[in-house]
């Protein structure tokens, strides 16, 4: 396959009845049963730029505001968050269109109703002094969060340099762990997303050696529901959308307000947050509207489905080659006035 140059605080209240709904400790992460239609919607999120303003819609009052009742579920591994969703244990997350793939390839049933963004720069491959090229890399150890998204950019990465994974020793390690291995000299290379890449690039001379900016439209970010709740709550999905949009109204209106958000809750300074800007592409009610459309470059999520489907298999991340059809729900950006 040619890769076209042209990508984590729950709602106490609403937390608190779904757990004892089920009958749950208070960690809340086991199954129990679908949700009523009058339940809140358990959605999670994770460490990223581009899902990072959902604690905006929450603090702000937003999901309220759009008549939709929802439970906000923090996840400090983002693999947590796809695997919860996998489960059952929420009915919605935010997480890349690669690591969807890969889920539905392993028997998930899975649909992107909205597009956060695409990642610009804020997916890296983060290197030791004296790694100066992706050739450097032959022979050294490279961690990162296995199956998911910087393990796909690596991947990525070394394919347009003539390499393979076996030209590297992979250190699988969760994202926050791969980035602090990194910071203390234990692995030579380190895939990451922001905010973890601050952490990474603490190492004296450490330098980012490519990131998403060199694969546009490869990495983006959606906000994914289970394929039954969508056929049960269209509705609900619906309100979902409109509070997105509502959210980024609001940062736009609100600048300083929601920065201070954000930054909190990604456990950064707002100078910090505000670096991350570049690297992270919002995308607008337009955009994500044309994203949905079927094209011939990374940017359309139809095209880019079918080329990472494939880019997967053969990797081997995964085994069999993934059902797309139904994945892409183009309804709820379209309905959004």
């Amino acid at each position: 396959m040619t890769i076209r140059p042209t990508r984590r605080r729950p709602q106490r209240t609403h937390l608190l009845s779904t757990l004892l709904l089920c009958g749950l400790a208070s960690t809340g992460l086991a199954a129990c049963t679908k949700p009523s239609s009058e339940a809140p919607v358990r959605i999670g999120f994770s460490a990223w730029p581009g899902w990072i303003p959902l604690q905006v819609t929450e603090d702000k009052g937003l999901f309220s505001k759009a008549g939709v009742p929802v439970t906000l579920q923090w996840f400090d591994g983002y693999l947590d968050s796809i695997n919860a969703l996998n489960a059952g244990q929420l009915d919605c997350n935010s997480q890349t269109l690669g690591d969807t793939i890969s889920s539905i390839a392993g028997g998930a049933e899975l649909q992107v109703v909205l597009t956060n963004d695409y990642s610009t720069g804020n997916d890296q491959i983060i290197a030791a002094p004296g790694i100066k090229t992706v050739a450097d890399l032959k022979g050294k150890k490279v961690a990162a969060e296995e199956g998911t998204v910087d393990h796909y950019l690596l991947l990525l990465g070394l394919k347009k340099a003539g390499l393979s994974a076996t030209d590297i020793t992979f250190v699988p390690l969760e994202t926050g762990a791969a980035a602090a291995a990194f910071a203390a000299g234990k692995v030579d290379a380190v895939g990451v997303f922001a905010p973890f890449t601050t952490q990474a690039l603490k190492r004296p001379g450490s330098t980012t050696l490519f990131s998403s900016k060199d694969f546009p439209g490869a990495i983006s970010d959606h906000l994914v529901c289970r394929k039954e709740f969508v056929a049960k709550n269209p509705e609900a999905v619906q309100k979902l959308v409109n509070a997105w949009f509502d959210t980024l109204r609001t940062i736009k209106a609100e600048p300083g307000p929601s920065l201070t958000i954000m930054a909190k809750r990604a456990a950064v300074t707002e100078p910090e947050y505000k670096a991350y800007d570049a690297g992270t592409t919002i995308l607008t009610l337009e955009q994500n509207k044309q994203a949905f459309k079927p094209g011939s470059t990374m940017q359309s999520l139809p095209f880019a489905a079918k080329e990472i489907g494939t880019f997967l298999q053969e990797v081997g991340l995964a085994k069999t080659a993934p059902p797309l059809e139904g994945l892409l729900q183009p309804q709820f950006v379209d309905a959004v006035k």
